[in-house]
């Protein structure tokens, strides 16, 4: 198989389907301390293991590196780094595989946290009949920060159920706002859905300055990337009524400590990083990166370009 170029898999279980590139590549498997060592023997890398920062910290050594980079992940910024930012690499991403679901998450939270449903599973535990008055949905305002397909889908999705939306994007244009915009809108939402890329601009977006230009009836889900918020500052909100609940699909560090005091932040539910993972999930990330690698190897432009110093997909 000389003539055919070299995929180094960084693996994750369970490994990619690859079965349609029999005879079209050479597959190497790599974990993340062999990965320096193999990186400079590839044509093409499949960052399998997404929840990895490998990459990130291999890729400034020695020999060279691949010509093209694909993460099975939206987010890129566990393996970005400034070499492969300035090099000719080009690096796509999954893009298209989680908008859908992860709308559907969010919306799932939403009417968790306005029908009150954590609550009514503590006391079915308890065997405690308690009548409450719960929250509609529909009328009710919601901010979308990120104008990517996922923050699209999931203003689709609310606006299905009858809400009020507002999307903000990196800049204003047509039916989206702009960063300038976001503390007026925040300051009437009755729910803010971070699902915006991690970005220098974005890192800590939603810190405690945030957090208190909102409603004291509002309440945030994150199903972005965890660094776009300042936990210690949602604590805070949540502990001092603030804001009258959370939901994190994504942390800073992940998995989360059993041991952290995040688990027991009253109005705060946490999830395990899971919003887009829908049944079947793997099978898609296999199927678009063989997709992909066959535009590849026909010398067809590849779809899901990343703009390596914005860090995501430039989109409409």
């Amino acid at each position: 198989m000389a003539d055919v170029p070299t995929l180094l898999v960084l693996d994750a279980e369970p490994l990619p389907r690859l079965g349609r590139l029999t005879g079209q590549v050479r597959v190497l498997h790599t974990d993340e301390a062999s990965l320096p060592a193999r990186l400079p023997q590839a044509d093409v890398l499949l960052v399998w293991d997404f929840a990895s920062h490998a990459v990130r910290a291999a890729w400034p050594g020695e020999g060279p590196r691949p010509r093209w980079v694909h993460t099975a992940s939206a987010g890129v910024d566990h393996l970005m780094c400034p070499e492969l930012a300035a090099s000719d690499t080009v690096v796509t991403n999954a893009r298209g595989i989680f908008d859908e679901p992860i709308a559907e998450y969010v919306a799932a939270l939403v009417l968790a946290m306005a029908k009150d449903l954590p609550r009514t599973v503590e006391l079915q535990r308890r065997g405690e009949w308690r009548h409450r008055e719960s929250r509609r949905v529909a009328g009710t305002r919601a901010v979308v920060v990120g104008s990517g397909p996922i923050g699209r889908a999931i203003t689709r999705t609310l606006k299905a159920l009858g809400m009020t939306t507002a999307i903000v994007g990196r800049v204003p244009r047509t039916g989206i706002h702009g960063p300038e915009d976001l503390d007026r809108l925040l300051a009437r939402a009755d729910w803010v859905i971070a699902a915006a890329p991690l970005t220098e601009q974005t890192t800590g977006m939603f810190d405690l300055r945030r957090f208190g230009v909102m409603q004291p009836s509002a309440r945030f889900v994150n199903v972005g990337r965890g660094p776009l918020v300042v936990e210690d500052a949602l604590v805070r909100a949540l502990e001092r009524r603030w804001i009258a609940g959370a939901a994190l699909d994504v942390l800073t560090a992940e998995p989360l400590a059993p041991d952290s005091p995040l688990w027991q932040v009253p109005g705060l539910l946490i999830s395990p990083h899971m919003s887009g993972d829908t049944v079947g999930w793997r099978d898609e990330l296999g199927a678009q990166f063989v997709d992909l690698f066959e535009r590849w190897a026909a010398g067809r432009p590849l779809k899901n370009v990343v703009d390596k110093q914005r860090g995501y997909v430039p989109g409409h």
